[in-house]
This record gives C-alpha cells, sequence and structure tokens, in this order.
C-alpha cells in the first residue's frame, strides 16, 4: 500500500520512525493475515484525541473474508466498549469469543497493541470469519499457534522484521510452510511444502526430520557454500536463501518466532515459507538461451554485412565508370549503416537501442566517404535517447541516405558541415539533418523527385515507422534541412 506512508502522516502525529514502522508492517503482514484466517485491519490515532481512522486492510488468502466492505478511510469515536479503544488505552491485547455478528456472520474480533518505545502508536484489529474456519487439523492447528505467536511479536514489537530482499519473489504461506523447532527438527509441514521437497528429491515425510541435515542430503552444492548457508537456515535472523538442486529450485524464507514466558523473550522455532521457483528458473534460463541466441544472429548478419561491404568496396575500386563507382559507394554506405545496428545490437540484451552511438558511427563512417572528395565535418547536437530495437535499423538507414544526401548535392561533394539535431516532442522524435551548401532549386518538390533512389527509401522507411519526412531549405537561404517526425508510440 504505497500511499500509506503520506496519509498517515497527513492525518496523525506520529513520528516519521513509527510511521515507517507501520509501513513495513503493512507490506509484511499478509503472513499474519493468512495463518489466523483473519481480515486485519490497521487503526491508527488520530490529530483528533477522540478518532481513530483505518490505515489499511488485508484479506486471508487462506479463508473467507469476514468483511465484506473495505474499511480504509474510515474512522471510529473512542468507545469504552470498543476492543481498539480499550488495546489502545491499556497496551494489552484483547478478545472477544462472543461471535458478534458482521453483515450477518459470527465474528471473532482480537485488538493487538503496537508498541514503540513503550507507546503504543497504533492497533492491529483481527476479525475471524467463524463460519469459514476449516475442520480443525495438524495444519489449522499450526497455522493458527503462529499466528497467535505473530500477535504476539507484534505486541512486543519484534514484527515486523523488516527484510531486505525482494519481496516478489518471496514466499507466502499459501506457497507452503514449514515449522521446525528450537532443536532444528521439523515439527509441521504443510501440503504445499511437503510436495516442493519432493521435486527435490525427499522420499519420505518431512515431519521429524532435521531440517538443515536433510537439506544438505539432498543439495549437494550446499555442503559447498559452508557455514553463511546454514547459517541462513537457522533461523537466528530473518533471511532469505535458495535451495536448488539439479531438479528443483525452492526459495525459503526463514522466520525466526519469539514467544514470551514471564516476560522473558524466549525462541519459539522458526517458521520457513517454501516457494517453488523451479518452472520460473527455468524460464529464466530459457530466456538467456534466448538472448544469447538472438545476439549471435545479430553478429552473424553484422559480420556478413561487413563482408559484403568489403567486397563492394573492392569492386567499386576496380570500377572505371564513374556513375557505377558511385552507385557501389552508396551501395557499401547503405550495407555498412545496417552492419552498426546490428553490432550494437549484438551487444546488450535490451529492446531498446542507445542511438547516439549508432548516428556517431554513421556520421564518423560518411565522413571517411566524403574526406576523399573534400573536407566535410559530419556531427551530432543532441541526443536521440533509446529507440526500439525494430525501429533503429530504419532510422540508421535514413540517417545515412541524408547525411550522403546532403554531402553529394547540397555541398556538392566539397567543403562544408552536416549536423545531425535529433530532439524529442511528448510523443516524437524529431530529427532535423542540416547543411550550410546550396539551396533547393526554386519548386522544388519530393514528389517530383521519385526518381531518387534515396530519397525514395528515406521516404518508405519513414512511412513504415508511422513518421513524416520533409526536405527544404533552412530559413537564411543558406543549405537544406530534412526533417524526420517518428512516433515514440506505434501501439
Amino acid at each position: 500500500m504505497p500511499a500509506i506512508n503520506r496519509l498517515v502522516a497527513d492525518r496523525t502525529s506520529l513520528a516519521a520512525a513509527d510511521i515507517t514502522w507501520l509501513e513495513e508492517l503493512v507490506d509484511d503482514w499478509q503472513m499474519l493475515a493468512d495463518t489466523s484466517f483473519s481480515d486485519l485491519i490497521l487503526w491508527v490515532p488520530d490529530k483528533d484525541p477522540n478518532v481513530f481512522w483505518a490505515a489499511a486492510q488485508v484479506r486471508p488468502d487462506t479463508g473467507p473474508t469476514a468483511l465484506e466492505d473495505d474499511v480504509v478511510g474510515e474512522s471510529v469515536s473512542y468507545d469504552d466498549e470498543s476492543l481498539v479503544t480499550e488495546a489502545f488505552m491499556s497496551a494489552e491485547m484483547c478478545e472477544t469469543s462472543d461471535n458478534k455478528l458482521s453483515a450477518g456472520i459470527p465474528v471473532d474480533v482480537w485488538a493487538i497493541p503496537v508498541i514503540r518505545h513503550d507507546d503504543v502508536i497504533a492497533v492491529v484489529e483481527r476479525h475471524t470469519n467463524q463460519m469459514g474456519v476449516r475442520a480443525p487439523g495438524s495444519t489449522e492447528d499450526n497455522y493458527l499457534e503462529i499466528a497467535d505467536i505473530l500477535s504476539e511479536m507484534l505486541h512486543h514489537g519484534r514484527f515486523p522484521l523488516f527484510p531486505d530482499f525482494d519481496r516478489a519473489l518471496a514466499p507466502k504461506v499459501t506457497d507452503g510452510v514449514i515449522r521446525v523447532a528450537s532443536t532444528g527438527m521439523v515439527t509441521f509441514a504443510s501440503p504445499n511444502a511437503l510436495s516442493a521437497f519432493r521435486r527435490l528429491g525427499l522420499t519420505g515425510d518431512l515431519d521429524g526430520e532435521y531440517f538443515i541435515p536433510m537439506v544438505r542430503d539432498l543439495c549437494p552444492k550446499v555442503r559447498e557454500v559452508g557455514q553463511s548457508f546454514t547459517l541462513d537456515l537457522e533461523g537466528r535472523w530473518l533471511s532469505e536463501t535458495d535451495i536448488e538442486n539439479s531438479e528443483a529450485t525452492l526459495r525459503a524464507r526463514v522466520i525466526p518466532l519469539q514467544t514470551w514466558l514471564d516476560d522473558v523473550e524466549v525462541s519459539a522455532g522458526t517458521m520457513i515459507l517454501i516457494r517453488d521457483l523451479t518452472e520460473l528458473r527455468d524460464r529464466d534460463r530459457q530466456l538467456v538461451t534466448k538472448d544469447a541466441t538472438i545476439r549471435e544472429i545479430h553478429h552473424r548478419v553484422k559480420n556478413n554485412l561487413q563482408t559484403v561491404a568489403a567486397l563492394l568496396r573492392l569492386q567499386s575500386r576496380r570500377m572505371k565508370n564513374p556513375d557505377a563507382k558511385e552507385a557501389l559507394r552508396q551501395a557499401m554506405g547503405r550495407v555498412s549503416a545496417i552492419a552498426v545496428v546490428h553490432e550494437i545490437l549484438s551487444q546488450n540484451f535490451e529492446e531498446q537501442v542507445a542511438f547516439d552511438e549508432v548516428a556517431d558511427r554513421i556520421l564518423h563512417m560518411v565522413g571517411d566517404v566524403a574526406a576523399s572528395s573534400g573536407s566535410v565535418a559530419a556531427r551530432r547536437e543532441g541526443s536521440f535517447g533509446s529507440v526500439p530495437a525494430e525501429t533503429a535499423t530504419a532510422l540508421s538507414l535514413a540517417t545515412t541516405e541524408l547525411c550522403q544526401n546532403a554531402i553529394e548535392h547540397s555541398l556538392d561533394s566539397s567543403s562544408g558541415n552536416v549536423i545531425v539535431r535529433p530532439y524529442r516532442t511528448d510523443d516524437s522524435l524529431v530529427v532535423d539533418i542540416v547543411n550550410d551548401g546550396s539551396p533547393l532549386p526554386e519548386g522544388f518538390s519530393l514528389d517530383q523527385h521519385r526518381s531518387s533512389l534515396g530519397l525514395s527509401i528515406v521516404t518508405t522507411l519513414v512511412q513504415d515507422l508511422g513518421g513524416t519526412f520533409t526536405l527544404e531549405n533552412n530559413p537564411d537561404g543558406v543549405g537544406t534541412c530534412a526533417k524526420l517526425m517518428i512516433p515514440l508510440d506505434r501501439s
């Protein structure tokens, strides 16, 4: 719930550190809702000392909801008979088991004060739908015992545990639960957890096994990892680690459980949440293989195009006819421009291409070709940014054609400047290719020059990209400006 920090700050007088604590609680309290089969509501004191308001709510994934409506944003006034008021004022957990009715549903309610530095900063209310409580069994009994321990940890400021790992892949209660005693022996494993370990190669039951030796037997690589892996699984602190062998990959989230006897904190063992990541890891490996294959294809295409360009260069040197020589030179430039894009694509996995590097290499190539007939300075002013890979080839070829066109026609293959100015509007990439050579003849029109192969190529490429292409004189009458407008979102 990303907005809770701002909402609580606006409506309460809580300190920033307390607000952060509540934010972490909301990020991590799904496990309490799932093990208790309960809806949870976070009540925080308003700036008005006579009011509480609901800052967050979560429903269980393991059972039916007890609250049909979302109460976030609703407020309640202080009431001596209210469990929220009682828990806040007494700093003690309060419970009612009279099965009060909520929308016709018998509901048990707990109120757990959230205490930090001896001050109650909020109250978490547990609502359990008694009509949806499953028949008692090992799973239900262990879940409820864990829920009571987590509630006690919340009351004593030991929950949440502030994980520093990615919650997107973090295991949940519904993925699989293993309960390990302080001795290291497994005392309970949910059906999903047992199924996950069966994929690792377990043939018996988890109950009664010593967890760490059992994992080491199933996963030979674990023995090579050493002490750090063992410490992660011992439950001395919150940790998350992968358990894997050649058959399967499991993500284990190790949560130390604490309880209190005569106000003395003692270990209540460990809860280990297990998520089977085997299929996800297989897909990751397939994607890596696919990306590597695509990169290899781009690399080979680049090599082949460079070979073609080299052959064209050799052939042009043998040509005596100036027109044939020029045609081969232009073909070589087009092939080389496409090769540049494939070389860039062969060096990364991204779907976006940093086009500045492509443009600079094209301008360097164009400048080298022009150097044989005059002194032309080709440079870029501004940034293209990233463009989609499917756009990069067409854009590189169009840029090459327009730069060569400027050198051959406007500068007449002599000295001058060609400047490429890319910039972005709200929805388009705009590229101005400007030179300081001769202007276009009076009455020039692109429609009248369809016989020009270079301009026809540019027009076709830009149309395929859904963009526009114009060619006109510069405002000062010196040289020309070719403008490409390419939409950034072609969906």
